[in-house]
């Protein structure tokens, strides 16, 4: 692709705050200046916002601080003026109901303090799962020169001789106390080796995902997505980051010359090949909506079907992201895909470079982490999408994670009116449920929980487990966390909560799903469903004020990305006037 820059020196945004010797430039100007701030600050260079994440209530990012110290130095060095602005933080390991309920929130906050304060660029600085997705949705809407550091996974958990993945083994754990093979005292032991450093997910989770994500798209320099948080090289990475944006607001390169449709194709794909998180279907989808890039569930499917998955990391694989980043990281995955004809070599990166300059020249250093073709874990990886009667809309599920004998699979539904009917019954011994059934929780969609948790993957019955039965099939509208596992359809469009045919699916309906062929099957006929779905009123909470209202009141389906309606196409609106 080619890229024109801008004429450099000109005039920048920051200047219409604090250039001249007006009363409204004076006021902005010396008040910043009691921070200490020299004037000869103010005469034009690029200001750079670096937009934090940090938070102690985000555990994941809470480390950016320290980093955000290293990408000052590199603005410094650079030229340019860094100015540090919490932003807002939404927590997957803590938010209430949900942190993807918060996403929008973060999303629309983001775009606000960009687009009203006078910054020239931004960092933006990420690491839990939703603050990648939101900030990246803020800067495409204002499309101001930006640039992605994440902070990077935790170093590798280890339990009694055994890899740890953070969040995959508190799946696995927390089913082989209910199955009886572990006990709640060494439940309680191996939490301590579960989260050993600062950081993300250790597995290929949302957070990695995300952090690939923002790699593949081009939207972060290469290599950044696998450096450990611990790693002296993260905060080289947080550094060069710095170092660059300055230069990127001079040649006025925006994420709507780097977020094009084949950088969406690229990050498909690169999901595909590192077993990436369902998650990013939700989040991509997003991001382009704000960008204004024609970006579809069908595109997923396109893109994905024929990737095979090479990166063997837990939950799809046995390794975690220490290994990746050792064995050469997202670039060698980049490269692989160019070999295959899989990738747009074209795109363009942050670092004003095509995508296949970057990673041409990488080298594999374990080829046991990132696998040979020929060896992928599975040769069609990616994310599946399904339709049908059940989801008119689509639902996905991950193979990489999946069961391949339930890839095909015919049983009786087993139905959750939603989470708490879910938890209240799973561990009855009376509940009539065996492994051949279909698993069916409602109510948990973007409107319905509100806000879409990740409950999708929902534990098994103990009297299934205790047969050494592992998985089964189980539906929902709701998401599954990136670092879980399971023959698991999710997503469900439209939603319970909306009226969606998942709504009026009954205990006892037989389900068919059919991923090879893409289908998912209520077994009843058309006049049936069409009877119970006139008959059907809703039956989850609806907020009466807050951001709760708004959300509900506003939020899309999982099909185009759960944003908010109202928060498309306003992409490079001009800043407001000057109030003093």
């Amino acid at each position: 692709m080619t890229f024109r820059k801008a004429e450099w020196p000109r005039k920048l945004r920051s200047q219409h705050w604090y250039g001249g010797t007006s009363r409204d430039t004076i006021y902005h100007r010396g008040w910043l200046k009691n921070q200490g701030y020299p004037h000869d600050l103010f005469d034009g260079r690029p200001v750079i916002g670096i937009l934090n994440t940090w938070s102690d209530l985000t555990p994941c990012n809470g480390h950016l601080r320290e980093l955000a110290e290293k990408v000052k130095a590199g603005v410094w060095e650079a030229g340019g003026f860094p100015v540090e602005v919490p932003v807002f933080s939404a927590s997957e390991n803590t938010f209430r109901p949900t942190a993807m309920m918060f996403r929008n929130l973060a999303a629309l906050a983001v775009e606000e303090q960009m687009r009203g304060q006078p910054i020239d660029g931004a960092v933006l600085m990420v690491g839990c799962d939703k603050t990648t997705p939101s900030l990246l949705m803020g800067a495409a809407s204002t499309d101001i020169p930006s640039i992605v550091v994440t902070g990077g996974p935790m170093l590798n958990g280890y339990f009694r001789g055994e890899r740890v993945g953070s969040g995959t083994h508190l799946w696995k754990f927390s089913e082989a106390v209910k199955a009886g093979e572990m006990t709640q005292a060494e439940f309680l032991e191996a939490e301590a080796s579960m989260s050993r450093s600062t950081g993300t997910c250790n597995t290929m989770g949302t957070a990695s995902t995300m952090a690939s994500m923002a790699e593949a798209l081009g939207m972060a320099l290469s290599g950044n997505a696998a450096i450990p948080a611990v790693d002296s090289r993260r905060r080289v990475m947080a550094q060069m980051t710095g170092r660059r944006i300055v230069q990127m607001v001079k040649d006025d390169l925006k994420p709507s010359d780097i977020l094009t449709k084949e950088a969406f194709e690229n990050a498909i794909r690169t999901n595909a090949a590192i077993g990436g998180s369902t998650n990013a279907v939700i989040h991509l989808l997003a991001i382009a909506g704000r960008v204004g890039v024609d970006l579809t569930l069908e595109d997923w499917d396109r893109c994905g079907r024929d990737v095979p998955t090479i990166v063997n990391l837990m939950p799809s694989g046995k390794y975690l992201m220490e290994e990746f980043f050792y064995a050469g990281g997202l670039p060698v995955v980049l490269k692989r895909l160019g070999e295959a004809g899989l990738l747009h070599r074209d795109a363009l990166t942050v670092s004003g470079e095509t995508m296949w300059d970057e990673v041409k020249d990488v080298v594999n250093w374990n080829d046991d982490v990132i696998l040979p073709a020929e060896q992928a874990l599975t040769q069609s990886g990616g994310i599946v999408v399904v339709k049908g009667n059940l989801a008119p809309k689509g639902a996905v599920l991950k193979p990489s994670a999946a069961t391949p004998e339930l890839m095909v699979h015919r049983g009786r539904a087993v139905v959750f009116e939603d989470i708490d009917d879910y938890k209240a019954k799973i561990e009855d011994e009376a509940l009539d449920i065996d492994e051949t059934c279909v698993m069916v929780l409602k109510n948990c969609g973007p409107k319905g929980y509100p806000g879409m948790a990740e409950v999708g993957n929902m534990g098994l019955p103990p009297k299934v487990l205790r047969k050494g039965i592992t998985d089964m099939v189980r539906i929902s509208d709701a998401r599954m966390s990136g670092t879980a596992y399971g023959t698991v359809v999710l997503h469900t469009s439209p939603e319970a909560a909306a009226g969606g045919p998942l709504a009026v699916v009954q205990n006892g309906d037989m389900i068919s799903l059919d991923v090879p062929n893409r289908s998912l099957t209520l077994e009843i006929s058309d006049a049936e469903l069409a009877a119970r779905l006139a008959a059907w009123t809703p039956s989850h909470e609806r907020p009466a004020s807050g951001y709760a209202w708004l959300h509900q009141t506003h939020v899309e389906g999982a099909d185009t990305g759960a944003d908010l309606d109202f928060l498309k196409g306003c992409r490079g609106r001009e800043v407001g006037k000057d109030s003093h």
